[in-house]
């Protein structure tokens, strides 16, 4: 079984993606300079606002992520592991981690990618605050 979910978000001028253990996509609609793991914006989603199938699959043991990032025509997959131990509670982000360290806004640890990481044609692309994107959350629980 697969579970899925959409986030849809907007880039800014301030993005600059240089995180070196993080990415994340949030609510809000400003960003600050010291915001370098922050990719989008005005997002529709965080955590909590998953859906509930999705969110249980996140939360089972060994489950594999695959985190689709779509900006213009362009395409990056990161691949990431679930945990028992997420909450998924906050109302306004998501955090992707390569770390296993899990707080309310940790949509997903153990990841392949973090913000520095991410294609730069695509964030300079997201440097536009009318510029959008797309991050599908795909996760499977091996039988």
């Amino acid at each position: 079984m697969i579970a899925r979910d959409t986030i849809a978000f907007f880039g800014h001028e301030l993005i600059t993606a240089t995180h070196k253990s993080t990415f994340e996509i949030t609510k809000e609609d400003f960003l600050g300079p010291k915001g370098n793991c922050i990719i989008g914006i005005k997002s529709n989603k965080a955590c909590n606002d998953l859906n509930p199938i999705l969110r249980k699959t996140l939360k089972s043991d060994y489950v594999k992520v695959t985190l689709t990032l779509v900006v213009g025509g362009y395409l990056f997959k990161v691949l990431a592991s679930g945990s028992p131990e997420l909450t998924l509670e906050d109302n306004n982000s998501v955090v992707v981690r390569k770390s296993s360290f899990v707080c309310p806004r940790t949509l997903a640890v153990k990841a392949t990618s973090s913000a520095r990481d991410l294609p730069r044609t695509m964030i300079n692309m997201l440097k536009n605050r009318y510029s959008t994107g797309t991050m599908i959350i795909e996760a499977k629980v091996p039988r």
